[in-house]
């Protein structure tokens, strides 16, 4: 394993990242472009002062350095692509270059193009690849270096270890920069996802308001539509427009109250409970410190306590109802009592009626609110208790 890892590594392209100058800082350009024409105009001084050229030979080197330029932009090029054998073909072009001025007779610009190709090779090919080329540009510093091999052995070892630091750099900000990318897309995905909850909250919030308010509508309209074809009294006919209208107002209500909650505009949860509470003459305590709720902790509270006094209502009307609203650590709770209908409700109301809250405990209201509950991560409870019901809400906030 340990082999076939070392292998990959001297066979492994660096990373398009880090042979790309994208994350470069600009001071760093700048003082690469100051070295590179400092190297040109060695180079070309150099080739002059040799005597190599004279006459109208004085334009080769000027054109030599023109060749190798756009020979080091093309080798850059294939090498962002990954393409070896052009990219080794460009260094043959630099290489052959230095040859032909160090035959000519100017060794210092052969050794200086010999060394930019060698430090090129180790920076941007496959490790084994640039140092097999430097291996290959040993023969010209050997030859071009006065004081023979021990100088050219310094050049070759100058060489590696420049080439090899930059390589390590550029692996390193390139590292950096696709951290940075995906740590951009980590936060659109992220940021993607809290749309989609929000959509799927909004949706949610729309379907309790709506679906519950119009079925209830369209179940009085209907009865209402029926009761006139079959020529029943006004009065009852007007009861049923009545309790239609009621319900358009509360589903009216409900809808201003979800979108407060959409747009974070909601009073505090115990003031909410007192004034809900206040029509019906119910009981409301709190305990624990008041602190601000998520929207969804707090809509889902608001919810509880809003269906639980309407089926007390409905059901049990004159129970003694309590509220119960406790901010524990890490949690809201919320506990609903009725005591049940007086006895003569309950005489009136048969067998079936006289709790609050027995009518619907497993109805559509509440398995919603239950369902609610279980997506935030908390339970809700409706039980009988007593003469009357209980329900007893618990979310994390």
């Amino acid at each position: 394993m340990d082999g076939t890892v070392a292998a990959g590594r001297w066979l492994a392209w660096p990373t398009r990242e880090a042979l790309s100058r994208v994350g470069v800082p600009r001071g760093r350009l700048v003082l690469d472009g100051l070295l590179l024409t400092a190297l040109c105009a060695w180079a070309l001084i150099s080739a002059h002062l040799s005597g190599a050229f004279p006459g109208a030979y004085g334009l080769l080197p000027a054109l030599g350095l023109a060749l190798c330029g756009a020979a080091v932009a093309a080798f850059r090029r294939a090498t962002l692509a990954h393409r070896l054998l052009p990219s080794l073909g460009l260094l043959g072009v630099l290489a052959g270059c230095a040859l032909g001025t160090y035959l000519a007779g100017a060794p210092v610009p052969a050794t200086l193009t010999w060394i930019v190709a060698g430090v090129l090779a180790m920076e941007r090919l496959p490790l084994a690849a640039g140092v097999l080329t430097v291996a290959v540009l040993v023969g010209g510093f050997v030859a071009a270096d006065e004081t023979g091999p021990r100088g050219a052995a310094v050049t070759t070892a100058a060489v590696l270890l420049t080439g090899y630091s930059l390589r390590l750099d550029a692996q390193a900000r390139g590292a950096g920069f696709r951290l940075l990318a995906q740590e951009r897309a980590a936060r659109d995905a992220e940021a993607a996802s809290a749309a989609l909850a929000e959509r799927a909250r909004i949706a949610r919030e729309i379907h309790d308001v709506l679906a519950h308010s119009l079925s209830a509508q369209l179940v009085h309209l209907e009865a209402a539509r029926l009761q006139i074809d079959a020529g029943a009294e006004p009065e009852e006919i007007r009861r049923r427009v009545v309790a239609a209208r009621s319900m358009a107002r509360e589903g009216l209500a409900e809808t201003r109250q979800a979108l407060s909650a959409l747009r974070g505009d909601l009073a505090p949860v115990e003031d909410y409970l007192r004034e809900l509470a206040r029509e019906d003459g119910a009981e409301v305590r709190v305990s624990g410190e008041p602190r601000p709720l998520p929207a969804e902790a707090s809509q889902a509270v608001r919810r509880v306590a809003q269906e639980a006094l309407t089926n007390v209502r409905k059901h049990a009307p004159g129970a003694r109802t309590r509220l119960l609203l406790a901010y524990r650590s890490g949690e809201i709770a919320l506990e609903i009592r009725d005591s049940g209908a007086p006895a003569a409700a309950r005489a009136a109301a048969g067998p079936s009626g006289g709790s609050g809250l027995a009518a619907s405990g497993s109805g559509y209201g509440l398995l919603g609110m239950r369902e609610r509950a279980e997506l935030l991560g908390g339970t809700l409870e409706a039980a009988p208790e007593g003469d009357g019901f209980a329900v007893r809400l618990r979310v994390p906030a």
